[in-house]
């Protein structure tokens, strides 16, 4: 192989495109007043800067789509196998279970809002605008909801189910989501300080300091031995994934022999694709499972994960992810949708914000601005745009809102496989478009009982007491 020529190093380029981008976008965060007002993440300022460069006559060819598509959608998978291999070192408590459960609950109640009122708008305008896809309304809820890695995966499965420009659909709802989280976010809090609904933190905030993570302990394996201890957590991750690739590479094999027909091989093969993460996450459980009974059986004798070293990998593939997103989309593709677009950020904004408000009103009384600000922040960009505008009025996370965001994900994902499938389901045509409405529609309404519902036999406890805990 020639090493001089383009082919060899187009992948280093790429990913040269990607660091080069993420890293002006810090710099442009931390100095430019207007851009770090806004809150926006540096990898959001990064991939809007390969955006505009692929504005560049000459310069966007050397911008690779599919390789940005790529990244993000390995990325995706890569950050929630790392996540799930982490050791939970929280301490489970009666008082706080009830909350984290409803918690996820209210999360993916959200999820059903936003999924029920994209597929009205897309419904009725796939009945005049024929490049509309009625089932396309479910990727403003995966684009606002979970960000442009899902948003990506299913955008893929409607583009190869006949909706032109799926993939760029989604990326666009999913960046116009950090947009929404972050402008959005700080004008709502801005309101309530001129209100004087929230405490004075800069006192507070002054004297905040980020305390080291614990990065080792007796039982673990060295920094630096015969092998790195970063390389070895890398190691695990990636095998993890690889585990996942032969998984549904066989179930594939399987499909393509025709067992389940036409069924198999146009809707449940992208699906198996579509949800590498999720697949992803079960072998990592798995490993993780593993090495505890290796460990309980003497024939594991240290620990070959490590909170920080993950919480490191899973912090750079999210990062990569979310500027290959938004890097990855392509005007040409969506300037026919532009309507459905506007309709979807517009609605999805405003049900979002007031079905959080009334919610976080009811269910978290003594914290409800810090609820309300770190969901709503997870709900239209991701967790750590959540986290972002928590720190504004809880700098020190004394509420239980920051443990409440992240407990969550075990009783979201649990509550929300079932929407997943619906995601599937949608794609087929109209008729299915509104039966996942009807669907979502009564799961709606048993959640919101379920979330509303009163405990009897005990009074709520004080902030300070969760607080505590």
């Amino acid at each position: 192989m020639d090493t001089w020529s383009y082919s060899f190093w187009e992948s280093i380029v790429q990913i040269g495109i990607l660091v080069t981008a993420l890293l002006i976008g810090n710099t442009l965060r931390r100095k430019v007043p207007f851009i770090s007002r806004s809150l926006l993440p540096s990898s959001v300022v990064g991939g809007l800067l390969v955006l505009l460069c692929k504005l560049i006559p000459g310069v966007d060819q050397y911008i690779n789509n599919s390789f940005m598509e790529g990244v993000a959608y390995h990325c995706l998978a890569l950050g929630f196998i790392a996540l799930a291999l982490k050791e939970n070192n929280f301490k489970k408590t009666e008082r706080r279970a009830p909350v984290v459960v409803k918690t996820g609950a209210l999360v993916v109640s959200t999820y059903m809002v936003q999924g029920f009122v994209g597929l009205a708008i897309t419904a009725g305008l796939s009945l005049v605008l024929p490049q509309v896809m009625p089932a396309s309304g479910l990727l403003m809820m995966l684009g606002f909801g979970q960000g442009p890695g899902q948003a990506l995966n299913f955008g893929g499965v409607y583009e190869d189910a006949g909706f032109v420009g799926g993939r760029s659909f989604g990326l666009t709802l999913a960046a116009i989501g950090f947009l929404v989280a972050c402008i959005v976010g700080v004008l709502f809090l801005n309101v309530l300080k001129r209100q004087g609904k929230l405490k004075d933190v800069s006192e507070k905030m002054k004297d905040t300091f980020s305390t080291s993570e614990e990065i080792s302990n007796p039982n673990d394996i060295p920094l630096s031995e015969s092998v790195d201890k970063l390389t070895v957590n890398i190691a695990i991750v990636v095998m993890a994934y690889f585990f996942t690739y032969l998984f549904m590479a066989g179930i594939t094999y399987f499909l393509d022999k025709g067992y389940l027909g036409n069924f198999g091989i146009n809707t449940v093969k992208p699906l198996i694709w579509g949800f590498n993460f999720l697949f992803g996450t079960l072998f990592a459980i798995l490993i993780k499972v593993c090495m505890k009974g290796f460990k309980k059986a003497k024939i594991m004798t240290r620990n070959y994960t490590s909170n920080f070293m993950l919480n490191r990998i899973s912090g750079t593939v999210f990062d990569l992810m979310i500027l290959a997103g938004v890097a990855a989309i392509e005007f040409e593709h969506v300037a026919n949708l532009w309507l459905p677009i506007v309709l979807l950020s517009v609605a999805g904004t405003v049900v979002t914000f007031v079905y959080l408000n009334i919610m976080c009103k009811r269910l978290y009384p003594e914290y409800r601005y810090e609820a309300m600000s770190s969901l709503f922040g997870m709900l239209t960009g991701t967790a750590s745009t959540g986290v972002i505008l928590l720190r504004e009025i809880d700098p020190l996370f004394e509420t239980p809102a920051s443990n409440n965001l992240v407990l969550q994900t075990v009783p979201a994902m649990c509550f929300g496989f079932p929407i997943l499938l619906l995601v599937g389901y949608a794609k087929g045509g109209l008729t299915e478009v509104l039966i996942t409405m009807g669907i979502v529609l009564v799961l709606l309404a048993v959640f919101n009982v379920a979330l509303l519902m009163k405990r009897k036999g005990k009074p709520a406890p004080k902030q300070n007491d969760e607080a505590a805990e």
